[in-house]
C-alpha cells in the first residue's frame, strides 16, 4: 500500500482540532532517557511514620518539680503576707529574704548551667582531638591548641607552657603533632597532680574504712570522697563544674565502673601485695580497706578518663597497676623515700 499525501491546508492557531507534536530530536532524546526515568522493578520498601514518644518519666518529674516550686513560692509568700499582718517592719525583713533567697537562686542556677556547659566544652575537645589524630588536620589542629590555652588560662602554674606551645603552634604542620605537643606541654603536669589526687584519696578511703566500727561510715565517707575526688580532677583539668555536674560525672563514673567490672584485681596487683608481706598479716577489716582503696583508685582512674580535655595519645593512660605500689606503701617506707630523693634548691 502507498501512502497517500494529504494535500496543505491552513489551521486557526485557537483550533481545537489543532495537535502540536514535539520534534524528532526531542522525541528520540526522551526515547533514549526513557530507560533511566523508569519506576524500578523492586518496591521501595515502606517506611512507617515516626510517631512522637511521650517520655511519661521525664514529664512526671517536670510536674512534680514545677509543682514543689509553685508550692514553696505559695508558702513563701503566705509567711510574708503573715509578716506584713503582724508588723510592717516584719513584713519588709521577710520580703527582703525572700528576695535575697530567689537572687541566690538564681546565681545557684546559672553556675550549674555554666558548669555543665564547661563539662560540654571539655567533651567537645576531647571529641575533635580523636577526630584529629585520625584525619591529621592541620587547621583544625591550630584551632584545638588554641581552645586548649583558652581553657587552661586560670591556671598560672602552665603559663610557661602555654608561651611554649603558642611559639610552635604556627612550625608544627601536622594536625597529630599539634595534639601531641599539646597534650606534652598542658596535660602532663596536671596528669602528675591527678595522679597524686588519686593516690591520697585512695589512702584517706583505705585507712578510714579499716578503722572504722560501722558499716554506713565506711559508705557515707566512700561516697563523699569519690564526689570530691571527681570535682577535683574535673576543676584541675579546667572543667571546673557545679554540683550538677559532679552529681552527672559520677553517675557516668558509677556506670563505666558497672560496665567494666569492678576493681577486677589483676595476677600482678596480687603479687605486688602478696610481695609486700601484706597476704599473711593482713586482717579482716584491713583487708577490706584495701580493696575499697583500689576501688577508688580505679573511680579516680575512670574520672582522669571522663574530665580529661584531651585523649592519652603521648602517653599510654595510667592503669591501675601503676599506683598499687604507692597504695601499699607503708608510711615509713613513704618517708624513708622522700627522705632519699634529693631536695629542691631555694631557687627552684
Amino acid at each position: 500500500m502507498t501512502e497517500q499525501l494529504r494535500k496543505p491546508a491552513v489551521f486557526s492557531a485557537d483550533d481545537p482540532r489543532l495537535i502540536i507534536t514535539e520534534p524528532e530530536e526531542a522525541r528520540r532524546s526522551a526515547a533514549m532517557e526513557a530507560p533511566e526515568m523508569e519506576t524500578p522493578s523492586t518496591p521501595a520498601p515502606l517506611v512507617p511514620l515516626a510517631r512522637g514518644r511521650v517520655r511519661w518519666g521525664a514529664l512526671f518529674w517536670s510536674a512534680l518539680s514545677a509543682l514543689i516550686l509553685l508550692g514553696l513560692g505559695l508558702a513563701i509568700a503566705n509567711v510574708v503576707e503573715e509578716l506584713f499582718a503582724r508588723a510592717l517592719w516584719l513584713g519588709a525583713i521577710g520580703l527582703l529574704l525572700s528576695l535575697l533567697a530567689g537572687l541566690a537562686l538564681l546565681v545557684l542556677i546559672l553556675r550549674e548551667v555554666i558548669g555543665l556547659a564547661r563539662l560540654a566544652t571539655v567533651e567537645s575537645l576531647r571529641s575533635r582531638a580523636q577526630a584529629i589524630i585520625d584525619s591529621d588536620d592541620r587547621e583544625r589542629g591550630r584551632a584545638l591548641v588554641a581552645d586548649m590555652i583558652a581553657l587552661t588560662r586560670h591556671i598560672p602554674q602552665l603559663a610557661r607552657a602555654r608561651a611554649r606551645l603558642d611559639g610552635h603552634r604556627s612550625d608544627i604542620i601536622d594536625g597529630r603533632d599539634l595534639v601531641r605537643l599539646a597534650e606534652r606541654e598542658l596535660l602532663h603536669p596536671l596528669d602528675a597532680e591527678a595522679r597524686r589526687l588519686v593516690v591520697a584519696a585512695s589512702k584517706r578511703v583505705s585507712v578510714v574504712t579499716a578503722i572504722s566500727p560501722r558499716a554506713a561510715i565506711d559508705l557515707f565517707f566512700v561516697l563523699i570522697n569519690a564526689l570530691s575526688l571527681i570535682r577535683s580532677l574535673a576543676v584541675l583539668y579546667g572543667g571546673r563544674p557545679g554540683t550538677l555536674g559532679v552529681l552527672k560525672l559520677f553517675r557516668r563514673v558509677v556506670s563505666h565502673l558497672a560496665v567494666t567490672g569492678g576493681v577486677a584485681l589483676s595476677d600482678s596487683v596480687l603479687q605486688q601485695v602478696i610481695g609486700h608481706g601484706l597476704a599473711a598479716r593482713l586482717s579482716a577489716r584491713l583487708g577490706e580497706g584495701m580493696v575499697n582503696g583500689l576501688l577508688t583508685a580505679r573511680l579516680g582512674l575512670l574520672a582522669i578518663d571522663l574530665v580529661r580535655p584531651l585523649p592519652f595519645y603521648d602517653r599510654p593512660r595510667p592503669a591501675l597497676n601503676d599506683l598499687v605500689g604507692t597504695l601499699l606503701r607503708s608510711p615509713g617506707e613513704a618517708q624513708g623515700s622522700e627522705a632519699g630523693r634529693p631536695k629542691p634548691a631555694k631557687g627552684e
